[in-house]
């Protein structure tokens, strides 16, 4: 058996924003995007977490695939023209929002099975044909919206190692999340001092989401005391009528054997607990197409054309995929209950997994590991999945710091993908540009958000760079010189 051809090095194709694909890169995007859609068309795996909890009443014969379909693309079409395109072409590395979330909504309504993967390998083809080709036109206009827009990773990347404090301001409050921001902020400069080539924000996010972790159990286990000294209190304060009820329980004993022989049959299981795990073996039936799932996604990181999120794509960009896999590893545990809880509760997992193939595809040395590695994981995922449900279920104060965490996310990359749009405006247009992109991102909220907030801001760069080239014909804008 011949050899992958090996992944193509990470930086320079990406850093210039070339979308220039290899052989093999081309392959994996289209075959990923294939069975990304038929997996969606069986409602077994979306990447949208908003959508996976209407594929229940969709499986279970409430609502029609053309129904689900529009819920999906009213979910996701924002992020897909506003976020997903935007960042791929400044950046050219690709990422979920433009890869997977087209294929959520092609295989979804598509009306046959064998149609979804056909859907699905086509739109990968527009991606590493069509992007290419889109990114060579904008580099030739006047004006460059495509460069400017790499002005948006500096914000992307600081601003996103403070979502730990966020979380931890949020969910413990002003102290603890004053003394994480004190010891982020030490670190990122420490880090800039004495290790200039190492991402600074990698090692402040890394003591941000062990303070958050430190927290919460610290958090568990004083209330785990406080609830053994309640149980003593409480066991000593019932002894004296614990041994007048021991003369009767005899008697009631005989009368409960009586009772339950003639109480009528019927289910005593807990409703939910039903029908998770239902879903969790409906998931496992399907292993062997999630083990191929997992080595697609994999396969797809490893080769580092693909970013799982916006400071990720950027580091992939400039090469740092040791500080991009740290990055998606903490972002990780933000969303993984959520994919739990709602894989268990619908039927459907995440086309991702719980994201941990994203980190470990950037760091894997070969194609053939990715595949490998990546099928074991979506497997050890999959099989797990009814134990991780229980063990979440038990962890109230890990289960409220993924959520937090998955705010803060939010929270920052709304404000950093805001800021560098600003700085991309100023960059192709001066003050004219602010106008316009700050225009447009204001008319939006005073619209009610027709584009949602974390897209609103590259969607202005790109609408507003595509009006600063019509001024330029008309002869009523001069591009700023560099």
């Amino acid at each position: 058996m011949g050899s992958l051809p090996a992944a193509a090095p990470p930086g320079p194709a990406a850093a210039a924003g070339a979308l220039d694909f290899s052989t093999a890169g081309q392959l994996t995007v289209i075959g990923v995007c294939a069975l990304t859609a038929y997996l969606a068309h069986l409602a077994l795996a979306v990447f949208n977490d908003g959508v996976r909890p209407f594929l229940l009443d969709f499986l279970q014969g409430r609502t029609t695939r053309s129904a689900t379909g529009a819920v999906s693309f009213g979910l996701s079409a924002g992020f897909i023209f506003g976020l997903g395109a935007p960042m791929a072409l400044s950046s050219g590395v690709l990422n979920p929002w433009l890869v997977f979330l087209p294929t959520d909504l092609l295989g979804l309504l598509a009306p046959r099975k064998w149609l979804a993967p056909v859907l699905g390998g086509a739109w990968g083809a527009v991606v590493v044909f069509g992007l290419k080709g889109a990114n060579e036109v904008a580099h030739e206009l006047p004006v460059d919206f495509l460069t400017a827009m790499q002005r948006m990773a500096t914000p992307i990347l600081f601003l996103f190692t403070l979502f730990p404090v966020l979380a931890i301001s949020k969910q413990f409050g002003r102290l603890p999340g004053a003394v994480a921001g004190v010891v982020e902020f030490a670190l990122v400069v420490v880090t800039m001092k004495l290790w200039p080539k190492v991402f600074a924000g990698a090692p402040a996010m890394a003591a941000g989401v062990l303070l958050l972790i430190g927290f919460a159990v610290a958090r568990d286990l004083r209330q785990r005391r406080r609830e053994r000294v309640q149980a003593a209190d409480e066991r000593a304060e019932t002894a004296p009528r614990r041994a007048e009820a021991a003369d009767g329980r005899a008697g009631a004993a005989e009368g409960r054997a009586k009772a339950a022989d003639e109480r009528p049959a019927g289910p005593d299981e807990d409703p939910m607990v039903s029908l998770f795990s239902a879903s969790a073996a409906r998931l496992r039936r399907h292993l062997p197409l999630f083990m191929a799932l997992g080595a697609g996604v994999c396969l797809l990181a490893q080769l580092h054309i693909f970013g799982g999120g916006e400071a990720a794509s950027f580091l992939i960009a400039k090469g740092r995929t040791a500080e991009a896999a740290q990055v998606d590893f903490y972002r990780a545990f933000g969303f993984l209950p959520l994919i739990a809880t709602t894989a268990l509760a619908s039927g459907a997992y995440g086309i991702a997994g719980f994201t941990f193939v994203y980190p470990l595809g950037y760091l894997l040395p070969s194609p053939w590991w990715a595949l490998v590695c990546g099928a074991l994981v979506f497997a050890a995922e999959v099989l797990a999945l009814s134990g991780i449900g229980r063990v979440l279920g038990g962890l109230p104060s890990v289960r409220d710091s993924s959520e937090q965490l998955r705010g803060a996310i939010g929270a920052t990359l709304q404000l950093a993908l805001l800021f560098g749009s600003l700085l991309a405006a100023q960059a192709m247009g001066g003050g004219l540009g602010i106008l316009l992109v700050g225009g447009l991102y204001l008319l939006n909220e005073a619209m009610g958000r027709v584009v949602v907030r974390t897209a609103a801001g590259p969607a202005a760069v790109v609408v507003g760079g595509v009006l600063l080239n019509v001024l330029y014909w008309l002869d009523l804008f001069t591009p700023l010189t560099s």
